[in-house]
This record gives structure tokens, sequence and C-alpha cells, in this order.
């Protein structure tokens, strides 16, 4: 019997091909776009999964209101671990990570720039799953100046990973390393990914017991997986105990506070996004967005099967009418058709596989993944495949085979079926869900464009254009002679000596105070950048008050320039010139004065999801990055010039650069991403959804044939027959824009909320999504209506 369906099933699906290519293809294409959408999901959810210890995995961080600012952090005081270790008995192991800048190398006569380069404990082997090719991972990092690295690593520097005995000089420090390990290259789907592993022994404060200063990733493995809560506030216990009670009573005392939390190992990549992470994170709400849009795709796609399955069954009604009257019962009419529908979701999920594994390069370069097809993806793939056809099959075949096997067979022989487009609410309802979807998902893209642009052409209060940023400018002797140097060539304005640049990552967050004796109700929680008499020019940052640096003076080595915020939140406001500001001065606790010479005007230093905070720079010596202010729009001889005279100075020191307008644009590449994958899955939702109207628009010619051809001999001319068969689907479609444009509004309103400087959902965003809704409605519906109203009304008319 069951061969017997399939073959039938087969025959129908070939005498109807173009039937079966439309059904093909709109499953196909909505399997394959719920594919790589379940790829990228899987890939985002397995984020440090590979620790065989990941549930047992916590990360200790910080919480700090002090001098007016509230900051979170992803790191914690240096003695913090090791205190864990020796109070807490769950506690199986404690490992520390601080991530190192701008590591060089030694590599023959090149100094290479490293930058997956992290501190580590020995017990960071005992904590995270990292698999050593060679050597011991209890002993490797206990000796001073040891490294581990990665078999990656090993072949970039050896050539082999047989090197463990072997040596690496790290420049900064003038030092050799020798190699005790090498391990496994690290899964991407990590929240950190290094290639070196330095002895934590290397660093002098890593024994310090200080707990004023937050540095330090930590990390805590329980011996049993389950519930912490209690155990955060037994740590927040030992924190404060540490931390001393005087000093803590004092600080709370002026309404600031400090304390401690924790972070599941499988939660830091999707739902954290503190300061000093140790890598790039990413949102559980992209994740539950694009797992609803998978979910949305593949719904539309099984409507169309029911509107093209229904749209044919005027031809088929005869059909199941003399099959009921050989004998053939409504349970084995309703087999048949599930066959049919199995058979057509088979043909569409090999396609779709085909067509996502053929996509995949594509859909990684605009995603910025590395997704594969490996055995752990292909292991729960496969039978989730086998799952989805019988489940797709039987979902979109259901109510075609219940539909058409309930024609009685005496009405259809008669030809007095007469079940008409008005009459079926659910068809409509179907449409009317396609069509919310698509207007949801086209409005959603257009605001996220719009804020983009927004982002893009934004006045940021610093000028980013036009500036090269030459790097790790602190490994030259002579960098105030480069920069003359550089200064003097043709067509360049102005450059600047300083590693903190607005779009740079490099933050040195500390306190000012208004009192010449620091306490909480005096200080302001600020960014400190050492900066030179050029830099303010070079950025294009203008002055609201005040003057700039002067090389020549110096007594402006005891003064500051701050930002309208700082000026603002520490009471400058009205009048910021000559106040006074103190700074506890490094090691030796020393108090030192400035004064306050000029108020530079706000600029967006970090990511414009936040709000601007304070900044006080004060004329130092900082020659970690130069940056060169050029007066050109071709900028490509001039780099040619600048790095000519980089080689002058140090030739064997890598010349590396970067553009700050394209620094400013990386930082927002994760929603440039986002931007591309809804556009490309609106693209396929929209194209889906105009194959189900193409279908009910088939659907209703045929069930009105007979009415156009009275209608054309009565005199209608074309325009009449497609302003008929049109105006019921445009209503379906402007029900459509009534549902989903409230619902877009709210859902990208709250998206919006995420930055701190945003536009606003324009009027227009609203106005084109509707129009170009009802026109790409009225353009596929029109094809079928014009097909329909050139059908020789005699064909129609002829059985009357």
């Amino acid at each position: 019997m069951l061969k017997n369906y399939i073959k039938t099933a087969f025959r129908s699906l070939l005498k109807n091909k173009g039937f079966t290519f439309i059904n093909v293809l709109g499953l196909a294409l909505g399997l394959a776009t719920c594919l790589l959408i379940v790829f990228y999901v899987f890939d985002e959810l397995s984020y440090d999964r590979y620790n065989t210890k990941a549930d047992r995995i916590y990360r200790v961080n910080t919480d700090m209101k002090y001098g007016g600012n509230i900051s979170s952090f992803a790191i914690a005081p240096p003695p913090l671990a090791a205190a864990i270790r020796t109070n807490f008995p769950e506690i199986e192991a404690t490992t520390r990570l601080i991530k190192s800048l701008d590591t060089r190398i030694r590599k023959g006569n090149e100094n290479v720039i490293e930058d997956k380069v992290a501190y580590a404990d020995p017990s960071v082997f005992a904590v995270f799953t990292l698999p050593m090719l060679s050597g011991d991972p209890k002993t490797a990092l206990v000796e001073p100046n040891t490294i581990v690295i990665s078999e990656l690593a090993a072949r970039k520097y050896f050539g082999s990973t047989n090197v463990v005995g072997k040596y690496l000089h790290l420049v900064g420090e003038n030092r050799d390393y020798k190699i005790t390990g090498v391990i496994r290259n690290m899964p991407t789907q990590s929240h950190f990914n290094f290639d070196y592993f330095i002895s934590m022994a290397a660093i002098p404060s890593s024994k310090e017991q200080n707990w004023n200063s937050i540095v330090y990733s930590t990390y805590i493995l329980f011996k049993q997986s389950g519930n912490h809560e209690n155990f955060v506030s037994k740590l927040n216990k030992l924190f404060y105990q540490n931390f001393g009670a005087t000093n803590y009573a004092t600080l709370t005392k002026s309404g600031n506070y400090l304390k401690l939390n924790l972070t599941s190992l499988k939660d830091i990549h999707l739902q954290s996004n503190r300061q000093y992470e140790l890598g790039t994170n990413s949102s559980i709400t992209y994740v539950y967005i694009f797992g609803a849009i998978a979910l949305f795709v593949l719904l539309i796609a099984c409507i169309n099967f029911m509107n093209l399955s229904t749209a044919r069954s005027a031809n088929r009604a005869r059909e199941v009418g003399v099959r009921k009257v050989l004998g053939s019962s409504r349970k084995s009419l309703i087999a048949q058709f599930i066959s049919e529908s199995l058979l057509v979701t088979l043909f569409a999920t090999i396609i779709a596989v085909l067509a996502a594994w053929a996509l995949l390069p594509l859909f990684n370069q605009i995603s910025g993944k590395q997704l594969t097809l490996s055995a752990q993806l292909l292991g729960w793939l496969i039978p989730s495949l086998l799952v989805m056809i019988v489940v797709v099959g039987v979902l979109a075949g259901s109510y075609p085979a219940f539909y058409l096997s309930g024609f009685k067979p005496i009405n259809v022989l008669k030809g007095k079926l007469s079940i008409g487009f008005k009459g079926s609410n659910f068809r409509n309802f179907l449409v009317v869900l396609q069509f919310s979807i698509s207007i949801f998902l086209i409005i959603g893209t257009l605001v996220i464009y719009n804020q983009l642009n927004y982002i893009q052409h934004k006045d940021l209060g610093f000028n980013r254009s036009q500036v090269l940023v030459i790097k790790y400018v602190d490994v030259l002797d002579n960098a105030k002679t480069l920069k003359q140097e550089i200064k003097q060539l043709p067509g360049v304005a102005n450059a600047t000596l300083s590693s903190f640049i607005p779009t740079g990552s490099l933050r040195a967050p500390d306190a000012v105070f208004t009192n010449k004796t620091p306490d909480g109700k005096s200080a302001l929680f600020t960014e400190i950048w050492p900066v030179d008499e050029d830099y303010l020019n070079t950025m294009g940052m203008k002055l609201a008050t005040g003057r700039n640096f002067s090389s020549e003076l110096i007594s402006d080595s005891s003064t500051v320039i701050i930002n309208e915020t700082a000026a603002r939140m520490l009471g400058f406001a009205k009048d910021p010139l000559n106040k006074k500001l103190y700074k506890v001065d490094g090691p030796s606790k020393s108090i030192k004065e400035y004064s306050v010479i000029g108020v530079v005007k706000d600029f967006n230093f970090s990511s414009l999801r936040n709000n601007i905070t304070p900044v006080v720079m004060l004329l130092g010596n900082n020659t970690g990055a130069l940056s060169v202010k050029i007066d050109a729009k071709n900028m490509t001889p001039y780099v040619a010039k600048i790095e000519n005279s980089w080689n002058s100075v140090s030739p064997n020191q890598h010349f590396q650069y970067s553009f700050m307008d394209a620094d400013f644009d990386a930082a927002y590449r994760f929603e440039q991403r986002t931007g591309k994958l809804f556009l490309s899955f609106t693209v396929f939702a929209l194209i889906i959804a105009c194959l189900g109207l193409f279908g009910l628009a088939a659907y209703a010619a045929e069930q009105r044939n007979k009415e156009i051809g009275i209608r054309k001999v009565l005199g209608a001319n074309l325009s009449t027959v497609i302003a008929l068969l049109s105006k019921d689907f445009i209503k379906l479609v402007l029900i459509s824009i009534a549902i989903a444009t409230p619902l877009a509004w709210m859902a990208m309103h709250k998206w919006l909320e995420g930055f701190a400087y945003r536009q606003n959902i324009q009027w227009w965003v609203l106005i084109v999504t509707g129009l170009g809704a009802i026109l790409i409605a009225f353009i596929t519906i029109s094809f079928q209506a014009i097909k329909a109203a050139l059908v020789n009304p005699v064909e129609s008319l002829r059985s009357e």
C-alpha cells in the first residue's frame, strides 16, 4: 500500500511540473534559510561548551559605584583567587588570566606583534580543557619565565610542534621564555582565545595582597554543579573582611559600593558585556531574534504549501470524486495527499541541504563566523532533518489533505464545487500571517540600517577621517624624532603621540578628587589620558573654554584639560578654569595637584550604546601610537612615505597601521553584520511570501474563472478584471500592515534603547514599508490576474 501511495504521488507530481517546481522551490528556500539560521544559533550556543567542566566553572565579576559612576567589570582583585581556594572547601580550583597588550616576539631579525597572549596561573589547565600535545599541564607554568604555546604558534616560529625546551624571546621584557608545553589550538567558540600562556610569576603584582586593585580575570571551579547563590554572599563577606571594615564603611557612607558576583562560564558569551572582557561577546537577544525568524520563515514555507495545494483543488476535485465513487475511503485519500506532501518535503530538504552547504561560505562572510559541517553538527543534523521532513511534510500537507478529501463526489462530478476565496477565513489568516511577518522584517531591516547610517555620520566631537594610526610606536627609542620627521612631510597636517585615541581600546580609569584629602564624596571616577600638545588639533577636537597644552610652558606638566561631562560632574560647569584637582600618584601614594586650563567639548570615545563618560587629559609622555592627520584624500602615497620614515628609524620593527575611520567602523561590525543578515532573511521571507500569494491568486482565478468569463462577455475590460481579483488580496495586505507595523515599532524601539545615541524610528520607514508591501503584492497578483483576464471566455463557459 505504501509503495502504491509513493508511486501515485510521484506520478501526480510529475504530471503537474509547474506546481511541483514552485512548491519544492518555496519549501527549499524556507528550509535552507532555516538551516543557515540554525547553524548560526547552534554556533552561538556552543561557546565554551568544549570545556568538560563548563557547568562548574564561574567567573568572578566586580560591580562598583564610585565618584558618580556605576561600572561593571569582568575582573577582580589579585589575591581573591588564592583566598577563595583557601577559605572555601566547595571550590576545587581557581585560576587567573590577564591579557597582554601588544606583545612582541623575536622571529629572526623581525619583531612580530602578537595579540593572543595572556599571563596565566599554573592552574589554568586544571580549570579549562586545554589538551596538551606535549608537556606536563601540572607543572608547565609553575616556574617563572615559562610559556605554553598553541600548535599554531609552534609551527609559526619553529615549523614543528616538537618545541618543548626551546625558547621564545619577548622583546618588550628583553627576556627569553622557556617553552614548557604545546596545547591544541583553542576552539573559536570560546570567550577568550589565546595562542600564548605566560607564567603569572612573571608579573610581580600577581603576588600582591592589594584588595583595592581590580585587575585579573578570575575563574573558580566548583566541586559540584548547582545553585551557588549562597556562595556569592560568603564571597562578598570574605572580600569585605580583606578590603577592610573601615575602608568599606567609609565607601558606603559616601553613597558608593563595591561588590562581587558570579557569571557562569556558559553564559559569558551571550549574557555578559562588562568592561575588560577577554574577548568580544555577542547577545542572547540576537539568538532569540534569529531563532524566531527561522521558525517564521519555515512557517511561511509551510503556508505556501497549503496555499499552492488548495489552489489546485478545482483541478483535483474531480479526481477525488472519481476515487470516492470507486471506493476510496477518506482515510486513504488523506494518506495519498500526505504522501505527496512528504515526497515534496523530501525533495525540498535535499535541495535545501545542498543550498545551505553551497551558501555557507557566503553566510560566513556576512556573519563573520567560521561555520563548517563538522561531525558534531552532522551528528544531530541528520536525525533532525529526518524528523523535520516528517513534521513539515505532515504539517504542510495536513490542511490540503483534509480539505481535498472532504469534497462530496456528487457535487464535484456535477461541477457544483463552490468553495470560493471569500469563504476561506483560514486561508485568509495564513496570507495575513505571511505578510505580517514579512512587513515586520522589512521594518526591522530599515530601522537597523537607518541606525547604522546615523552612527556613521554622527558628529562624534572629533574628526576621524584621513587619520592614519601607526601602532606599537613604543618599540622605538626615538618616537618623538619620528613624529617630528613625519610632521615635516608634505601633506601631513599634524601628528600626535598617545595610545589613548577615541577609536582605540586602551583605557586608564582612575579617581581624581576635588579635595586635597581623598574621600568618596569628593571623588570622580574618570578616564585619565596622557597626551601631548598636538593631540587636540590632530584629532580635530574643539575647546569649549580655556586653552590647549603648550610644550613651551614647564608648568603645564601640572595642568589638565577635562571634557564637558567631567566639568559638569565635578561641579565646575560655570567656572572651570584654574580649578584644582588632586590625584594619588602611583606606588608612592603621594598626592599631586593639577590645575584645569581648558574644557574640551564632549566627544564619543566608546560605543554609541553608552553615554559619554568623564575624561581628564594631562600632558604626559605616552608613545604607544602615533596618529597622523593627512591633508589629502588619496592617502596611499603618504602611507608609503611614512613607512619609509619608520624604516629609516627602526628597520627591524614591523610597520603596522590602520585608519581611524576603519577602526571606528570595526567597533560596529557586529551591528553591520546583523543588518546584512536581517536583509538576507527578509529577502528570502518576502520571496517565499510572494510565492504563497502567487499560489492563492492562482486559486482565486481558478475558482472565479466562470465569473470572469461572464463579466468579459458583458463587456468587462482587462483593468476591471485585474481590480476584481486584486482588491480582496490588497485588503489582506492592508490588514497585515495594520498588525505588523505597531509590533515592529515596539520591537525596534526596544532594540534602539540599547543605544544611548540613536535615531528615532522615522515615519517614512513605516510608509515606505507599507507602500512597498502593497506594490509587491499587487505585482504578484497582477500576473495571475492578467493571465486569467486574457483567457477566452468560451474556454471557461464551455461546460455551461
